[in-house]
């Protein structure tokens, strides 16, 4: 085979990768055919990978090769954690992703075969500060996410003003380069500029925020990988990044509309502080609690269920247990639908993979938007962890730090009922007046324990 032949099979791989990458998101878009998607990205991947080793000139591979295996031992314990922890094993793969985005930048200024352009400084400057802002900011969200660091936001006099003063010091280092190139002090310097910058990015962001956060990472490890590509003059890594990078900005939109918050507003907004006078106020109001006995003859009693997963029940791991709930109470002929918010949980989509893990139907699932309607005829709203996202402070409070914001309204429901561990607010820091209402009753305990109690009342347990 010639050289000519063989490049020509590594086109055709290139270009296969290329339009799996685009089948893998059209496919990631619906749940039915999800795996599919998660497939086909696989296969491109693969693809990619080995007619990046056929590449005519390569023949080192042991440098490939080593951080290969190193880097499966690494992923594949990664890859083998619960469901509750894949918001932190998320950010950890844009951490990583980012990193050897930024590394491959560096190598290639220091010990590029030719001299940089300016042009090519560009690119490597601009590449190298959004993957190393992406890398530390990555490690805090995961850190916040895995609870060792605090998850309300950490704010300062000030704050706003010296972390754009940072970043706009890291673009005039990348400046100075791009006008003289061979200056290697000042790249170091970028370098650290732009990690400092991303910590003090993600550092102010509350827990209500990461679901917004998760999904712009994920965008600048996408940008990061594309700017890399036009380094090595790789297409079908720019390729994969633009797409990677624009899903997950256009992700952020949707997630900010959900929210009825700008970007400026979850970057810099500081949101998730405790509402001092909420916090303060709850004390002197009463709520009505109920027994998992007392619970489960109200939803024998009822026709229209609808079940509101939030947080509280990933941390729980409860998703199972409510899957023998939903078929203790659709044997009893009850219909039983899920309202799913676009910023519930901790990522995107987070409970939309928890309740798949569980095998409930797709077409339980329901989209905030449509259930909206259909609660006021619901019978019985049974809220599991979700706090923020069933907030009618959103819709009728003008000095709540959440005012706006469109929300599942289970206060509509003839009955509501809440399984929480305790009073506290949610990841907002805000009280939740629902839980006071006359039609509210408080469901104390862990979520798991107190559905698998409902589910044997029912006559559903074992």
């Amino acid at each position: 085979m010639t050289a000519f032949d063989l490049q020509q099979y590594l086109d055709f791989a290139y270009i296969a990768a290329v339009v799996l990458f685009i089948l893998s998101l059209k496919f990631l878009s619906s749940p039915t055919t999800a795996r599919m998607g998660v497939l086909a990205g696989e296969i491109g991947a693969a693809l990619a990978v080995i007619a990046t080793l056929f590449t005519p000139g390569l023949h080192e591979y042991r440098w490939i090769l080593i951080p290969l295996m190193i880097g499966a031992g690494v992923g594949v314990p990664l890859g083998l954690v619960h469901m509750t922890a894949v918001p932190q094993r998320t950010a950890l793969s844009h951490a990583f992703g980012a990193l050897s985005a930024a590394m491959i930048g560096i190598a290639e200024y220091y010990v590029g075969t030719a001299p940089v352009t300016r042009f090519e400084m560009g690119e490597i400057a601009l590449e190298v500060i959004i993957g190393s802002l992406t890398f530390t900011g990555s490690l805090i969200a995961a850190g916040k996410l895995q609870e060792i660091l605090p998850q309300r936001p950490i704010v300062y006099r000030g704050q706003n003003i010296v972390s754009l003063s940072v970043l706009a010091g890291a673009i005039g280092l990348a400046v100075a380069l791009v006008v003289n190139p061979p200056n290697a002090l000042l790249f170091p310097i970028m370098v650290i500029v732009a990690l400092i910058f991303g910590i003090l990015l993600v550092t102010p962001i509350g827990g209500a925020d990461m679901p917004t956060v998760i999904s712009l990472l994920n965008s600048y490890a996408g940008f990061s990988a594309a700017l890399l590509g036009f380094v090595l003059n790789s297409k079908v890594l720019v390729v994969a990044g633009a797409l990677d990078g624009s899903s997950g900005f256009i992700l952020s939109v949707i997630m900010c509309k959900a929210m009825n918050r700008s970007f400026a507003n979850v970057m810099f907004g500081a949101f998730g502080q405790v509402q001092a006078s909420a916090v303060a106020g709850k004390e002197e109001r009463v709520v009505r609690s109920a027994t998992a006995e007392e619970a489960a003859s109200i939803l024998s009693a009822a026709n229209k269920v609808v079940i509101v997963p939030g947080y509280g029940m990933a941390v729980a791991q409860a998703q199972h247990k409510v899957r023998e709930l939903y078929d203790a109470l659709t044997k009893k002929g009850i219909d039983v639908r899920f309202a799913i918010h676009p910023v519930a949980g901790r990522m995107p989509g987070h409970m939309n993979v928890l309740l798949a893990e569980a095998d409930i139907p797709y077409d339980r699932l329901v989209e905030m938007d449509e259930i909206n309607g259909d609660l006021p005829q619901a019978d019985v709203a049974l809220v599991i962890g979700a706090n923020d996202v069933t907030n009618p402070a959103a819709r009728s409070d003008q000095s709540s730090p959440i005012y706006g914001m469109p929300i599942i309204d289970v206060d509509k429901a003839h009955t509501v009922m809440v399984i929480k561990r305790s009073m506290s607010p949610g990841f907002a820091g805000i009280d939740n007046p629902l839980y006071y209402l006359d039609q509210t009753l408080m469901l104390f305990g862990d979520a798991k324990q107190f559905v698998g109690a409902i589910v044997r009342e029912l006559g559903g347990g074992h």
